[in-house]
């Protein structure tokens, strides 16, 4: 079986990892430390069982990160584990795709049972949210959009400010190409101009935060 762990605390996954070695000695581990390395491993490890994540971790806001990450996954169980245990996050978590919900004060020995039960197939919620299926489901959150290189490639250079023209000159594509990348990035993040465009990105992860002064150029 093979397991991806995403935490970006070192010893919380060392910790964890000794836990699962309690549930099963041939369990492999492999690990992320934020969600952005997260999605790389789920593009790309083959034959993943399980995944317990952390859900406040850098590189994405926690709920838009874990949609993309259970969305990523598809129907690999992702099981939250995390120190926030209030039962709206549990909520929102389950309504991004999660199949479970350990929180992290529990002792090594129920986190063990835990891990047990989601293993074989079960899911663990908090007590406290015992029954939460009965009650209204909670709102679906969106992963984000699912970019092509190019247009991911246009992206970066919104975010630094660049116009259509400079894009065109450092990617060696006819301004017009740029201007239909420009609009079909618009329509998948859904945003009216550049500006909404590079805050949407920040806050999903798909570029990093623009440099204060950084110059925003139209369309």
């Amino acid at each position: 079986m093979k397991i991806l762990l995403a935490d970006d605390h070192a010893l919380f996954r060392d910790g964890l990892r000794l836990v699962l070695a309690g549930v099963d000695s041939e369990i492999s581990v492999v690990e992320a430390t934020d969600y952005p390395e997260a999605l790389t491993v789920a593009g790309s490890e083959k034959n993943l069982d399980l995944a317990l994540v952390d859900l406040s971790m850098p590189g994405m806001e926690r709920f838009t990160g874990l949609s993309a990450l259970c969305d990523r996954l598809d129907e690999v169980p992702v099981v939250v584990v995390s120190a926030n245990e209030s039962n709206e996050d549990v909520r929102r978590a389950m309504g991004c795709g999660a199949s479970g919900y350990i929180p992290k004060a529990l002792d090594s020995e129920v986190i063990r049972v835990a891990l047990e039960r989601v293993l074989s197939g079960g899911t663990y919620l908090p007590p406290s949210m015992v029954g939460w299926e009965k009650e209204d489901p909670p709102a679906r959150v969106p992963p984000p959009p699912r970019l092509t290189p190019r247009q991911r490639d246009v992206l970066g250079y919104i975010a630094r400010g660049y116009s259509n023209k400079k894009i065109a000159s450092e990617l060696k594509l006819a301004e017009g190409t740029v201007k239909l990348h420009v609009a079909a990035l618009l329509k998948a993040l859904g945003v009216n101009n550049r500006t909404e465009a590079v805050f949407a990105a920040t806050a999903q992860g798909l570029v990093e935060s623009p440099s204060p002064g950084a110059p925003q150029s139209r369309i």
